[in-house]
Protein backbone atom coordinates (compact mmCIF):
# COMPACT_ATOMS: atom_id res chain seq x y z
CA UNK A 1 0.00 0.00 0.00
CA UNK A 2 1.15 3.20 -1.05
CA UNK A 3 0.32 6.32 1.25
CA UNK A 4 0.07 10.26 -0.19
CA UNK A 5 2.99 12.22 2.00
CA UNK A 6 1.50 14.87 4.05
CA UNK A 7 1.20 18.67 2.70
CA UNK A 8 3.26 20.89 4.96
CA UNK A 9 1.05 23.55 6.38
CA UNK A 10 1.04 27.08 4.73
CA UNK A 11 2.60 29.03 7.88
CA UNK A 12 0.98 32.48 9.14
CA UNK A 13 2.18 35.16 11.66
CA UNK A 14 -0.42 37.56 12.98
CA UNK A 15 0.91 40.51 14.61
CA UNK A 16 -1.42 41.66 17.54
CA UNK A 17 -2.55 38.03 17.28
CA UNK A 18 -3.94 37.74 20.95
CA UNK A 19 -6.78 39.67 20.94
CA UNK A 20 -9.69 41.46 18.74
CA UNK A 21 -9.02 41.45 15.29
CA UNK A 22 -6.04 39.54 15.67
CA UNK A 23 -7.27 36.87 17.51
CA UNK A 24 -9.98 36.27 14.88
CA UNK A 25 -7.52 36.25 11.99
CA UNK A 26 -6.10 33.37 13.77
CA UNK A 27 -8.88 31.47 14.15
CA UNK A 28 -9.66 32.00 10.19
CA UNK A 29 -6.16 31.19 9.24
CA UNK A 30 -6.13 28.16 11.38
CA UNK A 31 -9.87 27.00 10.46
CA UNK A 32 -8.35 26.74 6.31
CA UNK A 33 -5.40 24.78 7.74
CA UNK A 34 -2.60 26.85 8.66
CA UNK A 35 0.11 26.93 10.52
CA UNK A 36 -0.50 30.13 12.78
CA UNK A 37 2.59 32.25 14.68
CA UNK A 38 0.26 34.42 17.45
CA UNK A 39 2.15 37.25 18.41
CA UNK A 40 1.68 38.93 21.11
CA UNK A 41 3.14 42.64 22.73
CA UNK A 42 2.96 42.28 26.50
CA UNK A 43 0.11 39.43 27.43
CA UNK A 44 1.94 36.17 26.60
CA UNK A 45 -0.78 33.86 29.04
CA UNK A 46 -3.05 35.53 26.63
CA UNK A 47 -1.56 34.12 23.72
CA UNK A 48 -0.39 31.13 25.49
CA UNK A 49 -4.25 29.96 25.39
CA UNK A 50 -4.66 30.43 22.45
CA UNK A 51 -2.04 28.40 21.23
CA UNK A 52 -3.18 25.71 23.37
CA UNK A 53 -6.74 25.76 22.44
CA UNK A 54 -5.27 25.62 18.69
CA UNK A 55 -2.97 22.50 19.59
CA UNK A 56 -5.40 20.51 21.62
CA UNK A 57 -7.87 20.70 18.99
CA UNK A 58 -5.19 19.55 16.70
CA UNK A 59 -3.74 22.55 14.35
CA UNK A 60 -0.22 23.80 14.75
CA UNK A 61 0.34 27.47 16.32
CA UNK A 62 3.15 28.96 18.33
CA UNK A 63 3.11 32.12 20.73
CA UNK A 64 6.17 35.01 19.71
CA UNK A 65 6.26 37.94 21.55
CA UNK A 66 8.18 41.53 20.86
CA UNK A 67 7.38 44.92 20.35
CA UNK A 68 6.68 45.67 16.39
CA UNK A 69 8.51 49.23 16.79
CA UNK A 70 11.57 46.85 17.78
CA UNK A 71 13.55 45.61 14.69
CA UNK A 72 15.67 43.30 16.93
CA UNK A 73 12.85 42.10 18.23
CA UNK A 74 10.90 41.69 15.04
CA UNK A 75 14.12 39.74 13.61
CA UNK A 76 14.05 37.29 16.49
CA UNK A 77 10.03 36.64 16.26
CA UNK A 78 10.57 36.22 12.32
CA UNK A 79 13.42 33.73 13.09
CA UNK A 80 11.48 31.86 15.74
CA UNK A 81 8.50 30.99 13.46
CA UNK A 82 11.07 29.52 10.60
CA UNK A 83 12.62 27.70 13.20
CA UNK A 84 9.49 26.27 14.58
CA UNK A 85 7.52 25.50 10.85
CA UNK A 86 10.25 25.92 8.32
CA UNK A 87 9.20 29.08 6.84
CA UNK A 88 6.55 32.16 6.69
CA UNK A 89 3.94 32.40 4.05
CA UNK A 90 1.58 35.10 4.79
CA UNK A 91 2.57 37.94 7.44
CA UNK A 92 -0.67 40.10 8.96
CA UNK A 93 -0.01 42.87 10.64
CA UNK A 94 -3.03 43.98 13.11
CA UNK A 95 -0.87 45.66 15.78
CA UNK A 96 -2.03 48.84 16.43
CA UNK A 97 -3.19 51.69 19.26
CA UNK A 98 -5.91 54.05 19.07
CA UNK A 99 -5.80 57.84 20.74
CA UNK A 100 -8.52 59.69 19.99
CA UNK A 101 -9.16 63.44 20.21
CA UNK A 102 -8.93 66.53 18.61
CA UNK A 103 -5.83 67.99 17.02
CA UNK A 104 -5.72 70.99 18.93
CA UNK A 105 -6.29 69.11 22.26
CA UNK A 106 -4.10 65.55 21.75
CA UNK A 107 -1.06 64.97 24.11
CA UNK A 108 1.81 65.19 21.67
CA UNK A 109 3.24 61.72 23.75
CA UNK A 110 0.10 60.14 22.20
CA UNK A 111 0.96 61.06 18.97
CA UNK A 112 4.25 59.53 19.49
CA UNK A 113 3.01 56.87 20.49
CA UNK A 114 0.35 56.01 18.26
CA UNK A 115 3.25 57.00 15.12
CA UNK A 116 6.18 54.56 16.89
CA UNK A 117 3.65 51.33 17.02
CA UNK A 118 1.18 51.62 13.97
CA UNK A 119 3.68 53.70 11.44
CA UNK A 120 6.99 51.95 13.05
CA UNK A 121 5.44 49.10 13.64
CA UNK A 122 4.00 48.50 10.45
CA UNK A 123 7.27 49.07 8.43
CA UNK A 124 9.92 47.18 10.72
CA UNK A 125 7.00 44.21 10.69
CA UNK A 126 6.65 44.73 5.72
CA UNK A 127 10.31 44.96 6.40
CA UNK A 128 11.09 41.53 7.81
CA UNK A 129 8.43 40.44 6.02
CA UNK A 130 9.32 41.69 2.48
CA UNK A 131 12.89 39.64 3.30
CA UNK A 132 11.21 36.81 4.55
CA UNK A 133 7.75 35.90 3.22
CA UNK A 134 8.31 32.58 0.62
CA UNK A 135 6.97 32.66 -3.23
CA UNK A 136 3.32 32.58 -3.74
CA UNK A 137 2.52 34.58 0.11
CA UNK A 138 0.97 37.77 1.26
CA UNK A 139 1.37 40.47 3.56
CA UNK A 140 -1.35 42.30 4.53
CA UNK A 141 -1.58 44.99 6.78
CA UNK A 142 -4.73 46.52 8.60
CA UNK A 143 -5.75 50.52 8.68
CA UNK A 144 -8.74 51.86 8.85
CA UNK A 145 -12.15 53.14 6.60
CA UNK A 146 -12.01 56.34 9.27
CA UNK A 147 -8.90 57.37 5.81
CA UNK A 148 -12.01 57.97 4.19
CA UNK A 149 -15.44 59.40 6.57
CA UNK A 150 -12.09 61.88 8.22
CA UNK A 151 -14.32 61.61 11.63
CA UNK A 152 -13.43 64.57 14.29
CA UNK A 153 -10.88 63.64 17.02
CA UNK A 154 -9.86 60.43 14.65
CA UNK A 155 -6.83 63.23 13.34
CA UNK A 156 -3.77 61.58 14.66
CA UNK A 157 -4.67 57.85 14.74
CA UNK A 158 -6.00 58.52 10.77
CA UNK A 159 -2.92 60.00 9.86
CA UNK A 160 -0.65 57.03 11.16
CA UNK A 161 -3.35 54.67 9.16
CA UNK A 162 -3.12 56.56 6.18
CA UNK A 163 0.47 55.67 6.14
CA UNK A 164 0.24 52.09 6.75
CA UNK A 165 -1.70 52.48 3.53
CA UNK A 166 0.95 54.21 1.68
CA UNK A 167 3.51 51.72 3.00
CA UNK A 168 1.30 48.36 1.76
CA UNK A 169 0.91 50.56 -1.48
CA UNK A 170 4.60 50.72 -2.44
CA UNK A 171 5.70 47.39 -1.40
CA UNK A 172 3.55 45.77 -3.56
CA UNK A 173 5.40 47.26 -6.18
CA UNK A 174 8.80 46.95 -4.89
CA UNK A 175 8.08 43.37 -4.53
CA UNK A 176 7.76 42.55 -7.87
CA UNK A 177 8.96 39.58 -9.77
CA UNK A 178 8.60 37.49 -6.33
CA UNK A 179 5.14 36.68 -6.28
CA UNK A 180 3.97 38.04 -2.75
CA UNK A 181 0.81 40.03 -2.88
CA UNK A 182 0.81 43.22 -0.72
CA UNK A 183 -2.53 44.74 0.74
CA UNK A 184 -4.23 46.57 3.08
CA UNK A 185 -7.64 45.89 5.02
CA UNK A 186 -9.54 49.03 6.12
CA UNK A 187 -12.29 47.77 8.94
CA UNK A 188 -15.38 49.88 9.53
CA UNK A 189 -16.26 50.25 13.06
CA UNK A 190 -15.73 46.81 14.75
CA UNK A 191 -17.17 45.72 18.18
CA UNK A 192 -13.83 45.33 19.64
CA UNK A 193 -12.42 46.95 22.83
CA UNK A 194 -10.28 49.19 20.78
CA UNK A 195 -13.29 50.54 19.29
CA UNK A 196 -15.63 50.67 22.36
CA UNK A 197 -13.12 51.90 24.76
CA UNK A 198 -14.56 55.66 25.40
CA UNK A 199 -17.77 55.70 23.89
CA UNK A 200 -21.13 56.28 24.79
CA UNK A 201 -24.35 54.06 23.75
CA UNK A 202 -25.59 57.39 21.34
CA UNK A 203 -22.32 57.51 20.13
CA UNK A 204 -22.01 53.60 19.34
CA UNK A 205 -25.58 53.72 17.81
CA UNK A 206 -24.53 56.48 15.63
CA UNK A 207 -22.07 54.43 14.03
CA UNK A 208 -24.43 51.84 13.72
CA UNK A 209 -27.02 53.85 11.90
CA UNK A 210 -23.92 54.97 9.41
CA UNK A 211 -23.69 51.46 7.80
CA UNK A 212 -26.44 50.41 5.22
CA UNK A 213 -26.23 47.11 7.26
CA UNK A 214 -27.02 48.98 10.49
CA UNK A 215 -24.53 46.89 12.69
CA UNK A 216 -21.50 47.03 14.01
CA UNK A 217 -18.65 45.04 12.26
CA UNK A 218 -17.49 41.84 14.05
CA UNK A 219 -13.66 40.50 13.98
CA UNK A 220 -14.91 37.76 11.92
CA UNK A 221 -16.02 40.16 9.18
CA UNK A 222 -12.47 41.40 9.29
CA UNK A 223 -11.17 37.79 9.44
CA UNK A 224 -12.76 36.73 6.30
CA UNK A 225 -11.63 39.33 4.33
CA UNK A 226 -7.93 38.48 5.35
CA UNK A 227 -8.23 34.79 5.01
CA UNK A 228 -9.31 35.93 1.08
CA UNK A 229 -6.47 38.02 0.44
CA UNK A 230 -4.22 35.09 2.40
CA UNK A 231 -5.48 32.48 0.54
CA UNK A 232 -7.46 32.62 -3.10
CA UNK A 233 -6.75 35.92 -4.51
CA UNK A 234 -3.97 35.83 -6.14
CA UNK A 235 -4.77 38.52 -8.53
CA UNK A 236 -5.31 41.22 -5.83
CA UNK A 237 -2.50 42.92 -5.14
CA UNK A 238 -1.59 46.78 -3.94
CA UNK A 239 -5.39 47.32 -3.30
CA UNK A 240 -6.95 48.37 0.21
CA UNK A 241 -9.77 46.82 0.58
CA UNK A 242 -12.91 48.16 2.96
CA UNK A 243 -14.13 45.70 5.28
CA UNK A 244 -16.76 48.58 6.84
CA UNK A 245 -20.89 46.69 5.61
CA UNK A 246 -20.67 50.08 3.09
CA UNK A 247 -19.96 52.85 5.34
CA UNK A 248 -19.30 55.84 3.18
Amino acid sequence: MTTTPRTAPRVALVTGGSGGIGKAVVGRLVTDGFAVAVHYAGNQAKADAIVEEITTSGGQAVAVGGDVANERAMEAAFDAVETAFGGIDVVVNTAGIMVLAPIAELDLDDLDRMHRTNIRGTFVVAQQAARRVRRGGAIINVSTSVTRTQLPTYGAYVASKAAVQSISLILARELRGKDITVNTVAPGPVATPLFIEGKDEATVANFVRATPLERLGEPRDVAETVAFLAGPARWVNGQTLYTNGGLV
